[in-house]
């Protein structure tokens, strides 16, 4: 648990602020901000462990939301049951901002592969922003035969069933982001689940497992280093960190788009004025430049609308996106 107090340098910039207020807005005369849950510290639950994705994410906007609503901010990981302990947690909690849930694209992937979840994804939260996205990117063991991804569809064609992928588990992002590629290719691939991406990174590396569907944050590095031989990115635009890599949709995979991404969800039933006051605070976080600049460091970008509307229909897509690959490539985690 890691506690982000606002900083001393923008409380004394609000106070400044508030002073010229008077006229317009005379509560500000006191250097009040807007606060949710009556300034008391907001919990921002993780759905994963510290040093992951997320948890990287959460770090990055906790201190820039604590600035903006003037009130601390307390990161909380719960990792469990592909982020359905950290989801129930916030789905059963008080509407009132003092609980949140930051999450990853797990959340959209959950209720197609686990029919019995513990709360409604669909009702039970409200949508406040998707804060980043990070493209995937297929990489392959240097030595690897295929130098491009029609060669790993020949390849593929060729064998059914033999050319393998690596993923950190069933279920995961980069399982499904090779389901969808069988889907979108045409071919069949052997999926091979790993306990985790990082083993699955070390035997991809090793040789051991030809292909893996990285995510671009955690792969970057390697493939700096020759350790791995990166062949498409999966957003539909080339990513900032690898811009002479071409999106699998150049590649020969037309309409292929996966992104890993962070929702932040509060419980349902919160009131107008406390969502307003908290997708403007974040707003405010994600437009920071030191904000900007480390999640472009990462590989990923801040998401381009960050507001409520916005982020409640690209999850939708998203669930509906991935529903449809769970239907039609059979896959289950049991």
């Amino acid at each position: 648990m890691t506690i982000f107090a606002p900083s001393s340098r923008l409380s004394r910039r609000r106070l400044l602020q508030a002073a010229g207020a008077t006229v317009a807005a005379p509560w500000l005369a006191a250097g009040h901000a807007a606060t949710v849950a009556g300034g008391r510290p907001i919990t921002l639950v993780v759905s994963y462990p510290a040093g992951g994705g997320a948890d990287l994410i959460a770090r990055i906007v906790a201190p820039r939301i604590a600035d903006a609503l003037g009130q601390s901010v307390v990161v909380e990981n719960k990792p469990g049951a592909s982020g359905q302990l950290a989801a129930t947690q916030v789905a059963r909690a008080t509407p009132d901002g003092s609980t949140l849930l930051l999450d990853a694209s797990s959340f959209a992937v959950n209720p197609s592969l686990f029919p019995k979840l513990p709360y409604d994804s669909a009702k039970a939260f409200t949508p406040l922003a998707v804060l980043v996205t990070f493209p995937n990117v297929l990489v392959c063991t240097p030595g690897f035969a295929a130098k491009s991804v029609k060669d790993v569809i020949q390849m593929a064609k060729a064998k059914p069933g033999e050319l393998t992928y690596a993923s950190s588990g069933n279920g995961s992002a980069q399982h499904l982001a090779g389901a969808m590629f069988e889907g979108r290719a045409g071919v069949q691939l052997l999926h091979v689940p790993y306990r985790g991406g990082g083993p699955a990174m070390t035997d991809v590396m090793g040789g051991q497992v030809p292909l893996f569907f990285a995510n671009v944050a955690s792969s970057l590095g390697h493939i700096q280093a020759g350790k791995l031989r990166p062949l498409a990115v999966t957003s539909m635009v080339r990513a900032r960190s690898l811009p002479e890599i071409p999106t699998m949709a150049e590649a020969g995979v037309p309409g292929y788009e996966v992104l890993e991404w962070n929702p932040l969800l509060a419980p349902a039933g919160m009131a107008a004025d406390t969502k307003a006051t908290l997708v403007a605070a974040v707003r405010k976080a994600l437009a920071d430049p030191e904000v900007l600049g480390r999640v472009r460091q990462l590989g990923g970008d801040v998401f381009a609308d960050a507001t409520q509307q916005t982020a409640g229909k690209f999850i939708a897509a998203q669930q509906e996106q991935w529903a449809k690959v769970v239907r039609e490539r059979k896959i289950s985690v049991g």
